[in-house]
C-alpha cells in the first residue's frame, strides 16, 4: 500500500468515526449517517490498497 493512500485511508476513518460518534452525542441521525459512510469509504479504500498489494508479491 502506497503511504498516500494508506494515510488517506486512515483519515477517512478517523474523520468518519469522529463525525458519527459526534452526530450519536448530539442525536443527529444525519451527521452520524455521513460519518458511518467516510468510515465505510475508509475501510473500502485501505481493503483496495491492501488486495493491491497483494497481487504485487
Amino acid at each position: 500500500m502506497t503511504a498516500g493512500e494508506k494515510a488517506k485511508a486512515k483519515t477517512e476513518q478517523a474523520k468518519g468515526k469522529t463525525k458519527e460518534a459526534l452526530g450519536s452525542a448530539t442525536g443527529n441521525d444525519r451527521m452520524a449517517a455521513e460519518g458511518q459512510a467516510e468510515k465505510s469509504a475508509g475501510d473500502a479504500r485501505e481493503a483496495k490498497e491492501k488486495a493491491k498489494d497483494a497481487f504485487k508479491h
